[in-house]
């Protein structure tokens, strides 16, 4: 019997760096563990832009990972310009080619924005269903630029299912297109257990003084760093401490958060990794006293589940699943997002308590093992491509008893 072919289109995959790529990696890897045939397409706008002059005709290179067929889609460059719906047009044809050899039973989207609308108008062409993964900046950024709007409401209102990574981002699509209360879940992403004593302990660890603070990831206008940074400025006034960012800032932001730093005036009480491949930034964790994730709004973060697996005494703000996930004073610390005040008490206090920070961070590592363990999501996932197979079934059904 043939297995069931799901084609997965998404912004990035491995080896692209990024958490979506992550996620849509351990989602594929489920699904071919249950038997299904998985096919992941990457495409992205950036991908047009060819700064040197050069030109291309458009293209798809297959190749087999772990299991997985991995189509890189990419558009042509007739011009200096490539216009964005050149490029949506070219991967549309390309997708439709896949499409057309494999023959896909079912497709599913990862980020509305760029692959929700061609993946869902390809997939209604072809009643085929369509799953949309709404993973946070679609719905918490995208969603303001008048263009978008449209789009996305349509999107939404076509899709066999929607899947949200918190039940914030879950309510808001419910005000922009209402019947996605009738077709949708929320839940979390989960981790696999990491063994933190294996990993080596990076050197820039032994020269950081006083209570260390921490965050990680790719750094951005959504990540709130502008108040950690305050926070910590004003607390190194009364307090021995250093202020670790595992990451760094992205390219197009740099000249704002160097402003941001001057201003904040924490001088040589921070310090910057720069980016650091997953097992460096991993090896960090156990050496942070306190972890926080300021974050504006972030769907559900990986440097979140990472920081609970690695014991840490966690502050986080009440946005998505951050706020869902920690139990204010359980299993981390809880504070309204953009307020430097918050931060700064709940900072001084986990660093003046270290039984505190002991007990936070243990009861955090517990709740990622038991509640955002892989067996868990995996469920989640099965249950939603039943439900998009299903329904697809169901409309089949009513198309032949009408004939």
């Amino acid at each position: 019997m043939d297995k069931t072919k799901i084609c997965i289109t998404t912004l990035e995959y491995p080896p692209d760096v990024g958490g979506v790529g992550e996620s849509v990696h351990r989602i594929a890897k489920m699904l071919i563990d249950t038997g299904y045939e998985v096919h992941v397409a990457v495409f992205r706008s950036k991908q047009r832009l060819v700064t040197d002059g050069s030109r291309r005709r458009a293209s798809c290179s297959t190749t087999l990972q772990d299991g997985v067929f991995v189509h890189r889609i990419k558009s042509a460059v007739r011009d200096n310009l490539t216009e964005i719906q050149d490029f949506f047009s070219d991967v549309y044809f390309q997708l439709k080619c896949l499409h057309q050899k494999y023959k896909y039973d079912l497709f599913h989207a990862f980020f509305m924005n760029e692959t929700g609308y061609v993946t869902t108008l390809l997939a209604k062409e072809n009643d085929v269903p369509v799953i949309n993964s709404v993973r946070g900046s679609d719905l918490h950024k995208h969603i303001f630029n008048p263009k978008n709007h449209a789009q996305i409401a349509w999107i939404l209102e076509n899709s066999a299912w929607v899947t949200f990574v918190s039940r914030d981002l879950q309510k808001r699509a419910s005000v922009i297109a209402p019947s996605v209360k009738l077709k949708s879940s929320a839940f979390w992403n989960s981790i696999a257990p990491i063994n933190f004593e294996q990993l080596p302990t990076p050197s820039l660890v032994r020269e950081l003084p006083g209570i260390i603070i921490g965050s990680s990831g790719r750094f951005r206008d959504k990540k709130g760093i502008e108040f950690l940074l305050d926070a910590c400025a004003e607390l190194s006034n009364e307090l021995d401490l250093t202020l670790l960012l595992v990451g760094d800032f992205i390219e197009r932001e740099k000249a704002y958060w160097q402003q941001q730093i001057q201003q904040s005036r924490i001088g040589d009480r921070l310090q910057i990794t720069g980016i650091t491949s997953r097992q460096e930034a991993l090896a960090y964790l156990p050496h942070l006293d306190i972890f926080v994730i300021p974050s504006l709004h972030d769907g559900c973060p990986n440097t979140l589940l990472e920081a609970m697996l690695a014991s840490r005494a966690i502050i986080g703000t009440r946005v998505d699943a951050i706020g869902e996930i920690l139990e204010d004073g359980v299993d981390g610390l809880l504070i309204n997002p953009g307020s430097t005040e918050e931060l700064i008490t709940s900072l001084r206090h986990l660093a003046t308590k270290p039984d505190l920070r002991q007990k936070l961070g243990a009861a955090a590592k517990t709740k990622a093992l038991q509640q955002l363990a892989p067996s868990v999501e995996h469920q989640n996932w099965i249950d939603v491509y039943q439900r998009a197979l299903g329904t697809s079934a169901s409309i089949l059904f009513e198309k032949l008893s009408l004939v």
